[in-house]
């Protein structure tokens, strides 16, 4: 026990600072189980108890470990983390452990895991580890060192074999827990803790730019807390063995499971979550309890391996996924929460008695995710809307947890490709920026010394999609043109020059690229190989040449008003070569479309939509171009990924009052029972229900319909355009960092009346029918 008062600072604690914490050694060490490696599977329990005079008004302690932890104060649980990133830029959260403190006896611990080669691929690691400083000298009382406790709990396994089906799988494992070995309730303040070994001490903490940071190299979180919300299932769907009350599992009901009885229930969430799992359970000694997780059912697994169909159907389908794995010891009160978070709208809980009845006392979940707002608002005559809208935030918040997420299920990897169409929805819905900058960092950290960034970051393999770096300059450009911070994106420009000197590489003298390395993914469309587009017989791709343009002219616009001027001339001629050399190559007259290869035999929505998007084409034979994309049903289509730059280019192209017409993508999800929307348009094969690179109708609703746009870096002025198609009645409004942007539209008789109300400090036009309208800050009224 460790006695201190919050009334006197004593002069022999040493002056430790905020400033101190971000540049030099910490008093704290990292901290470990005795006599552990530290490099294998492992779940650990830290705790330190200390004696207060008083409760403190304000308690600040810095905390992080490796691979994560969860920190309780007197048994409740007030963080967990850290924040994904890598070694070069380890994250440790700042914490007010005050709410949580009283006068006298306090107890903090953590529970810190370790899997090891198991683990996220997202998940980067050193050694298991724990530490945490306290913020000034009065806080120092909990830094960690050898007078904390620490000990390793023997009742977790991990659960290997993968999920019961070939997938690129790589979210980790599930958990294993002998009820009888494990230690029960070590996070309660009275716990005793007598018989623990003190823990093991490593090295200090050291702050990112020491001259001996070797080791984690600490830096501290840009981003709050995850949300935690409590959350039942609604649902029983299915009980085999047993016969279970109506109001399990909506409501708190136990349930009993006879001895030696084999009972399968099957819960649905009704819709797909992130959630701790938590359940609670009695008696049973011996019984084997099993919790598995699943996105949807499969038609048959052996037949057809992982095809799905409506996701809402349960009758003649196989279940498999993830799994944590339970054996009861007989006693009351026994309790298990997953460590971290599993993905599920379904649940298989199966419960295997021996000689002694279980009582199932409860299962719950807990659900989590980034705390975004929804601070945009839609309202239209058009309930569908509305319907896709609340799917697309739905899966939008589902893909960002510490990062952005091509998917919570299969993957949880932070893309650029996903990631650029993710970020815009943060700006559109929320105007929360902080995952966003948190993405632009981590992307900028992983370039590697050709240049490129990685594909995804953080990632324990290192994957180049040579691409997606192209895609990392429109996040930038889209970053300096929806966010006021161009110093921000001012830091990230030797990046983006990093990245075209690479591709420079790779031009032949006419400026078109030829053997581009890496994996140079554009779509998954169903007739190209790895999503990749094809190359001609001298080895010339169109749609990676025009991604090329884009990335050029998206460079030479920021290198111009925050760079460099040599650079935006370098890269405006570039871009003036690339621009003739791709119309001389591509472009088919005949058929009036540009080809995806020089043989010009093979032809593509891609390819055409990046050259509306880039300028090649414009005015009325844009419009034609965009037309004919639409009809030619034997152009290479876009999945519900591209969608997102094909519409772009159709209301470039003119087309915008058709956009409603263009979304059957997502109304085929919505009739095939998701809830999120699927990785692919091939909706039975689609691998992953939930990618947010489909949430593009989230932008497009409030950008395209009705009309909301930036119109000069930082949001600094504003265009209104709006594509209203069929609609009579529509308003809505957006965040803007000024504060909001709102817009009304009603057809009366043949007179639109239209209200616009713009930010103080902004300006902009409205663009109707042709002619432009200027607008200023307040209300803005017209009859048109």
């Amino acid at each position: 026990m460790v006695i201190c008062s919050l009334l006197l600072v004593k002069t022999s604690f040493a002056q430790v600072t905020d400033q101190t914490i971000l540049t030099k050694q910490w008093n704290a060490y990292w901290i470990n189980a005795k006599n552990e490696t530290g490099r294998d599977y492992g779940v650990f329990y830290f705790r330190k108890r200390i004696d207060l005079a008083a409760k403190p008004a304000a308690f600040i302690v810095n905390v992080s470990a490796d691979n994560r932890y969860k920190l309780y104060v007197n048994g409740t649980l007030i963080s967990a983390g850290p924040a994904r990133g890598d070694t070069y830029y380890w994250n440790y959260e700042k914490i007010d452990l005050a709410p949580y403190l009283i006068a006298g006896k306090n107890t903090v611990s953590a529970i810190v895991w370790n899997e090891a080669e198991l683990r996220p691929e997202a998940q980067i690691s050193l050694r298991t580890a724990f530490i945490l400083q306290g913020s000034t000298a009065n806080e120092e009382v909990l830094n960690t060192n050898s007078t904390w406790k620490c000990i390793r709990d023997k009742g977790y396994q991990p659960v290997t074999g993968g999920i019961g089906y070939p997938t690129y799988y790589v979210a980790g494992p599930g958990e294993m827990v002998d009820q009888s070995k494990t230690i029960k309730g070590s996070m309660a303040p009275g716990f005793d803790d007598s018989a623990w070994p003190n823990a093991g001490i490593m090295d200090h903490g050291k702050p990112k730019g020491m001259a001996d940071a070797f080791g984690w190299m600490l830096v501290p979180s840009s981003l709050p807390q995850m949300e935690r919300t409590y959350q039942r299932i609604p649902v029983l769907r299915k009980a085999d063995g047993l016969t279970v009350p109506a109001s399990f599992p909506a409501t708190k009901t136990a349930i009993t499971i006879p001895a030696n009885t084999t009972a399968t229930l099957l819960l649905d969430q009704t819709y797909l979550t992130n959630a701790y799992l938590t359940l609670n359970f009695s008696k049973g000694k011996d019984a084997g309890i099993s919790l598995t997780y699943a996105e949807a059912l499969f038609d048959n697994l052996k037949k057809y391996r992982s095809r799905k169909g409506n996701r809402n159907d349960i009758e003649g389908k196989d279940f498999a996924g993830r799994k944590d794995s339970l054996i009861a010891d007989g006693s009351d009160g026994q309790t298990f929460t997953t460590l971290y978070w599993r993905t599920y709208r379904y649940i298989r809980l199966i419960v295997q008695t021996k000689d002694e009845p279980l009582v199932i006392d409860d299962i719950y979940g807990t659900s989590t995710g980034y705390p975004f707002q929804l601070n945009a608002r839609l309202e239209t005559d058009d309930p569908e809307m509305q319907k896709m809208l609340e799917i697309g935030w739905r899966t939008a918040r589902m893909d960002a947890i510490e990062t952005y997420m091509d998917c919570p299920y299969y993957e949880q990897l932070q893309y650029i490709g996903d990631g650029r169409i993710q970020m815009m929805v943060s700006y559109y819905n929320s105007g929360d920026d902080r995952l966003a900058r948190n993405a632009i960092n981590l992307m900028d950290h992983s370039r590697i010394a050709e240049g490129l960034t990685l594909s995804r970051h953080p990632s324990y393999s290192p994957q180049i999609i040579s691409t997606f770096s192209l895609w990392y300059i429109g996040v930038l450009h889209d970053y300096w043109m929806y966010r006021p911070d161009s110093n921000f994106v001012k830091e990230k420009l030797q990046g983006e020059r990093t990245v075209l000197d690479f591709f420079s590489k790779y031009q032949q003298a006419d400026g078109s690229l030829k053997n581009t390395p890496y994996w140079t993914f554009v779509d998954w469309a169903s007739s190209w190989g790895y999503g990749m587009p094809p190359k001609g017989t001298k080895g010339g791709s169109s749609i990676l040449d025009l991604q090329l343009l884009i990335a050029y002219q998206q460079a030479a616009e920021m290198e111009a008003k925050m760079g460099m001027p040599s650079f935006a001339g370098l890269y405006r001629t570039k871009a003036a070569q690339l621009r003739q050399t791709i119309q001389n190559k591509y472009w088919d007259p005949v058929k009036k479309l540009y080809a995806d290869t020089e043989d010009k035999n093979i032809f593509s929505q891609h390819a055409n939509s990046l050259a509306i998007l880039t300028g090649l084409i414009k005015g009325a034979e844009a419009t034609a171009l965009s037309k004919k994309m639409l009809a030619d049903t034997t152009l290479t289509q876009c999945t519900i990924y591209f969608k997102y730059y094909m519409h772009q280019a159709l209301v470039k192209g003119g087309l915008g009052n058709d956009y409603m017409k263009w979304l059957d993508v997502w109304r085929n999800n919505i009739k095939m029972g998701l809830t999120t929307w699927a990785e692919i348009s091939d909706l039975p094969n689609s691998r992953s229900d939930c990618h947010a690179w489909g949430s593009s109708p989230n932008i497009e609703f409030f950008r395209t319909i009705l009309g909301i746009d930036s119109y000069a870096p930082g949001f600094a002025k504003i265009k209104i355009e709006p594509h209203l198609g069929d609609l009579k009645t529509a308003s809505g409004e957006v965040p803007h960092p000024n504060g909001k942007v709102a817009v009304e539209y009603a057809l009366d008789k043949s007179i639109w009346k239209i209200k616009i109300t713009l930010p103080q400090k902004t300006t902009g036009v409205l663009v109707w029918k042709g002619k432009t309208y200027p607008i200023k800050a307040g209300e803005n009224l017209f009859k048109i």
